[in-house]
């Protein structure tokens, strides 16, 4: 239950990035609740992490729970333990919660914004008393844990419609940190690049790829829905279906949704007859057609393996092979 991230894991040169990781650093100093926001896929574990191995409970449990994935009807059970034959099936020797587990360290709770109101008004009180009491029994424990809470939903206005407590909201919003999406930071792109292609390929056991100066330009043009979490999807779908040692615009161009029409953009130029813009389009065409060709052979004809290498449906992977074959 060691952490695995640092700050230094945390890449970026960006000024919203420098002071993120200033800001998370000064609350690793303290033993105040800290409150992370910032979309799916920004990192907000990550930075949860590297505050906890910042702190001084660094050698002291860091405990994660994804709020969301548990049923509602264990929420209680998994928080605070379960006491010994608190009912039919319990452990006999009764169970620890998260809390306990977390005793002397980090509580990183995360999607905080999927927890029901009922556990809500409990937690607070385990975070006010430092006190926890098990399902089924009646004596009190004493907890030390500092929690660290993360949600990609929009709390503030969750707590004004009523949809989230305000007591509970104000206890764990001693500290925010917001996360900056990856399509306000696209200055970061280069050493995130370089950074994430050295873990896949050292995961795949390949040589590291390098990217053309075309594909950054590219990447900093697209809005990253997904953020960092896309960008490595993204990335190792490049490398796996190439193998080449530089990855270029026909390698990631499949893998990318359409890109938008740029606001700025004058409508004229998109009007049907512009060369330019049909010969995109055979471009992107010609680039998808190679990539699926390329994750058969790969797939060694299993085209529901293919599907999956190529992060697609089947249903739109017979869809190009039968017009390949038209």
């Amino acid at each position: 239950r060691r952490t695995r991230y640092t700050f230094s894991h945390f890449v970026g040169t960006s000024a919203s990035v420098m002071a993120l990781k200033e800001k998370g650093r000064r609350a690793a100093v303290t033993d105040s609740p800290v409150l992370i926001l910032g979309e799916t896929g920004t990192g907000k574990e990550l930075l949860a992490q590297a505050i906890h191995a910042a702190s001084l409970r660094a050698e002291r449990p860091f405990i994660s729970v994804n709020v969301a994935t548990i049923p509602e009807t264990l929420l209680e059970a998994e928080f605070f333990g379960v006491a010994p034959g608190a009912y039919t099936g319990a452990d006999r020797k009764g169970r620890p919660g998260k809390f306990q587990l977390a005793h002397g360290g980090t509580l990183f709770l995360d999607e905080i914004g999927e927890m029901p109101q009922p556990l809500q008004a409990k937690l607070l009180r385990a975070l006010q008393e430092g006190e926890v009491e098990r399902v089924g029994s009646n004596k009190l424990e004493k907890v030390d844990v500092r929690v660290i809470a993360a949600t990609h939903r929009d709390l503030p206005s969750m707590v004004r419609e009523r949809q989230f407590r305000a007591d509970f909201f104000y206890r764990l919003n001693v500290v925010s940190l917001t996360i900056p999406p990856l399509r306000e930071r696209s200055a970061d792109l280069p050493a995130l690049c370089e950074r994430l292609l050295e873990q896949i390929s050292a995961r795949l056991g390949v040589p590291m790829a390098v990217l053309d100066t075309d594909v950054l330009s590219q990447f900093a043009a697209y809005p990253w829905p997904g953020n960092v979490r896309e960008l490595m999807n993204i990335l190792e779908q490049a490398m796996a279906f190439t193998d080449n040692a530089r990855l270029s615009l026909a390698d990631v161009t499949p893998l990318l949704p359409d890109m938008p029409i740029p606001e700025t953009a004058d409508v004229a130029d998109f009007e049907p007859g512009q060369g330019e813009v049909y010969a995109l389009a055979d471009a992107v065409e010609e680039a998808e057609k190679r990539a699926i060709l390329k994750a058969m052979r790969r797939a060694e004809g299993n085209k529901v393996k293919a599907a999956r290498l190529l992060g697609i449906s089947r249903a739109k992977l017979y869809d190009r092979l039968a017009a390949y074959e038209a």
